[in-house]
């Protein structure tokens, strides 16, 4: 991608004063592209756009500012929102992109939000000539891609995915989420349709490649349930975590404390502790950041025996500034003809598009035949 790319019209950062907002906002000032700034804090804005210097515009618009949403995404090219929980926040940027006619990525890790795009506004955005990428993040870009790329275009029984994440540390945004995640209700694509997710704590264990090897793993309510089916031929969606991604302590001790936090979350204790989020720091370190390592492993079971891939890498925020961003100027280039509610592989070149982040440290291997 060239310093200046050639862009439709600017890229809109909606939430771009939060944590991850600032990291896409400074991607973007780093590729030369032309962008707004958006939230509801004008004084927070300008501190930002002084930061970003001559590229960035500034925007206040309130959530429940429909006229004054559409009348800022409308000039745009693509919109990133970065506005979390989106349970709570995200609707009103979707629909006013829709109704806008422009193009939408965000950075959601939640499952019924993801849901939402696909479910109620996946049409109107066909017909208005809109593409919607829910997920377009750390979560779930690199599994949706690894998956599409190891399953190729056959037809497979199975698709599992293993998250193991060392040195992660959640945002404010990410906490909540996660809270409301452990809550449980979410799904899974099983029988070849989604249906209620078993709610036990333990998956048994993965052999990941070195130098991580075995590790205990845990149920994890994750997006490619939701985006893996819309391109790749497969009735089965496993999603895993690490333990001790979970929790950090060993695996067996962090299976054990799973199960009665993922209750306790269902009592009013979920609330105490959503009010206690505010009061931890916003975000990682830039420090811990970099030290931060990921590894995604794939396997594609079919009749045959299986596919495995894998994605690896390290600070998983710097990443979804990359891959947001990555993939709004593409929205936003001359000629990008794909439109509706769009899984990441759906909407972007899966090996072109993991070949891009090259330069952020990511690594992929696919597929590796076995069995």
């Amino acid at each position: 991608m060239p310093a200046n790319p050639e862009q439709t019209g600017p890229i809109a950062v909606y939430g771009a004063t939060g944590f991850t907002g600032r990291l896409v906002a400074a991607e973007l000032r780093r590729r030369g592209a032309r962008m707004i700034l958006a939230g509801r804090n004008a004084a927070k804005l300008e501190i930002l756009a002084e930061e970003i210097g001559d590229l960035a515009e500034t925007r206040t618009v309130s959530l429940d500012d429909g006229r004054g949403m559409r009348d800022l995404l409308e000039p745009c090219a693509a919109v990133i929102a970065c506005a979390g929980p989106f349970q709570l926040h995200g609707e009103p940027v979707l629909a006013a992109a829709v109704d806008a006619g422009t193009h939408y990525l965000d950075t959601t890790g939640e499952q019924p939000f993801m849901r939402l795009v696909f479910e109620r506004y996946g049409e109107a955005a066909q017909q208005r000539g809109v593409a919607l990428v829910t997920a377009m993040g750390f979560d779930y870009v690199p599994g949706d891609m690894i998956a599409s790329l190891v399953a190729g275009d056959d037809p497979v029984e199975e698709i599992a995915l293993a998250y193991w994440v060392k040195g992660f540390g959640a945002t404010r945004g990410t906490a909540l989420s996660a809270l409301g995640m452990l809550a449980g209700g979410d799904v899974e694509w099983r029988d070849a349709q989604l249906q209620a997710a078993p709610q036990s704590v333990g998956r048994g264990t993965w052999e990941f490649g070195a130098p991580v090897g075995r590790q205990s793993m845990v149920r994890y309510p994750a997006g490619e349930h939701i985006t893996v089916p819309k391109h790749v031929h497969t009735p089965r969606v496993r999603t895993l975590l690490s333990a001790s991604t979970a929790v950090p302590l060993p695996g067996p001790a962090a299976s054990l404390v799973m199960a009665p936090f993922q209750l306790a979350m269902r009592t009013p204790i979920r609330r105490a502790l959503e009010a206690m989020v505010p009061r931890l720091p916003e975000g990682p370190s830039e420090e811990s950041r970099r030290q931060s390592r990921f590894l995604i492993e794939c396997e594609a079971r079919g009749e045959s025996g299986y596919r495995r891939g894998q994605v690896s890498g390290s600070d998983p925020y710097g990443l979804t500034a990359r891959t947001t961003v990555e993939g709004a100027l593409r929205f936003a280039g001359p000629g990008y003809d794909r439109r509706g509610a769009l899984a990441p592989s759906q909407a972007f070149d899966p090996a072109d598009f993991l070949d891009s982040l090259g330069s952020a440290g990511v690594e992929y291997e696919a597929p590796t035949r076995a069995g």
